[in-house]
């Protein structure tokens, strides 16, 4: 069981975990964090030295949360289609979009080297762990390394579409059409 002041800690960095995927940094304001977390300005500083060593812990939680949540696809048996066909298709809230992608719109985040940190290492990871899946199969005409880093973009702009238009089928239509144009590079060379 948690002590009341990990419980807090914790509570700490959940609440600013979802408000800055619901407001963004600037929207996210240290009354709103404690409001949420049910924690005081006392025990808010006690656990960290402000607003951006908050966030910081709460964009590296959510950064390892992604990964995590990536590498259990990625780490299943089948092909590396397949793996990666789980991945860009587990059920994610696509109007609200990707809690770490969302934060490269936001310019205070990006434009501060320590929180802009856990987004980058994310992705480059992603792409990375894709690519070399990706290695496994992919026919020799397409570079592994571009074509991930074209399936995080599509990824990623499923997301924004789908925000656009108002709905999740168009962040799915962008998948299946990624999907199906990858199937056609995969399955090329195994024939």
């Amino acid at each position: 069981m948690y002590t009341a002041v990990v419980d807090t800690r914790e509570r700490l960095i959940e609440s600013t975990r979802e408000l800055l995927w619901e407001r963004g940094y600037v929207g996210t304001s240290p009354k709103a964090i404690q409001a949420r977390a049910g924690a005081g300005q006392g025990s808010m500083y006690h656990h960290f030295s402000g607003k951006p060593d908050l966030a910081l812990a709460a964009i590296s939680r959510n950064a390892e949360e992604l990964r995590n949540r990536a590498e259990a696809a990625f780490s299943q048996r089948g092909t590396a289609l397949d793996r990666i066909t789980t991945y860009l298709r587990r059920e994610r809230d696509a109007l609200k979009g990707c809690p770490v992608g969302r934060l490269t719109q936001d310019p205070d985040v990006m434009a501060d080297e320590a929180l802009r940190k856990p987004v980058e290492v994310t992705f480059a990871w992603l792409t990375d762990r894709i690519a070399a899946l990706l290695a496994e199969d992919l026919d020799s005409r397409l570079d592994p390394r571009a074509t991930a880093t074209a399936l995080v973009a599509v990824l990623q702009g499923g997301y924004v579409l789908a925000r656009a238009a108002g709905s999740a089928d168009v962040y799915a239509h962008a998948i299946d059409g990624a999907l199906g144009l990858l199937a056609a590079h995969v399955s090329a060379e195994r024939n």
